[in-house]
């Protein structure tokens, strides 16, 4: 087997990391500065899978790799930000996690292959099944040696969500709610919350019950010149 990169910045993918970390022919990143041409050339990999990667990829280095990115929709749908996010506040209960070549444009490279992935649960657990996917993909795509194929059909942006938009103020139903809380429930995302004049209140482990929801809530005291 050729040397293939996992470059990774998400804490809930060491598990796929930790699959691979024993053999000679991986190498793994976690910092941009670490992803650079000059330390490629030593490495030389077959292929560069991004699990989940927050910086641009340099052209220089996705014309010459075979780089594949991993995307939590059903491409072309939902090219863009806030895949996971967006997903479910447009009702959606499970996706497609697509592993697609990088190239110039959003989300806009062919894909090499396509697999189910349900929505159901908090953020944290969809990413941790997401993971064990990835593991799947990654093996069938260095066995096969996939081409990858154009994307088709009708593409459809998905925008980046702001930190202002987890303000639960006027969400009217518990079904609503509930999945507010629970999608942005996983480390690095903004957690759902509200707030009156001096407290914030931030949502976590949501459970729908019939007669209400039930969750952990942190308060702290808002930020504000006036406390």
């Amino acid at each position: 087997m050729k040397t293939i990169v996992i470059a990774n910045n998400n804490p809930l993918h060491r598990t796929v990391e930790k699959a691979y970390e024993e053999s000679n022919n991986v190498v793994v990143i976690h910092d941009k500065q670490d992803l650079t041409a000059d330390k490629l050339i030593q490495i030389n990999p077959e292929y560069i899978f991004f699990l989940h990667w927050s910086h641009i990829i340099p052209k220089e280095i996705y014309e010459v790799y075979s780089c594949i990115v991993f995307h939590m929709t059903d491409l072309p749908y939902g090219r863009g930000g806030s895949p996971l996010q967006n997903l479910i506040t447009r009702g959606h209960s499970d996706t497609m996690l697509s592993a697609i070549k990088v190239q110039a444009g959003i989300d806009a490279g062919p894909v090499y292959l396509k697999k189910k992935l349900s929505l159901a649960g908090p953020a944290e657990e969809i990413f941790l099944r997401a993971g064990k996917l990835m593991m799947g993909m990654i093996d069938e795509i260095i066995a096969n040696e996939f081409k990858p194929v154009s994307q088709e059909g009708e593409v459809v942006a998905f925008k980046r969500r702001s930190p202002e938009q987890s303000n639960v103020e006027l969400i009217s139903s518990l079904e609503t709610l509930y999945d507010y809380v629970r999608m942005l429930d996983a480390p690095g995302y903004p957690k759902a919350f509200i707030e009156t004049e001096f407290f914030r209140f931030e949502f976590s482990r949501a459970a729908l019950k019939a007669d209400g929801l039930l969750a952990d809530v942190k308060i702290s005291l808002k930020n504000n010149d006036n406390t």
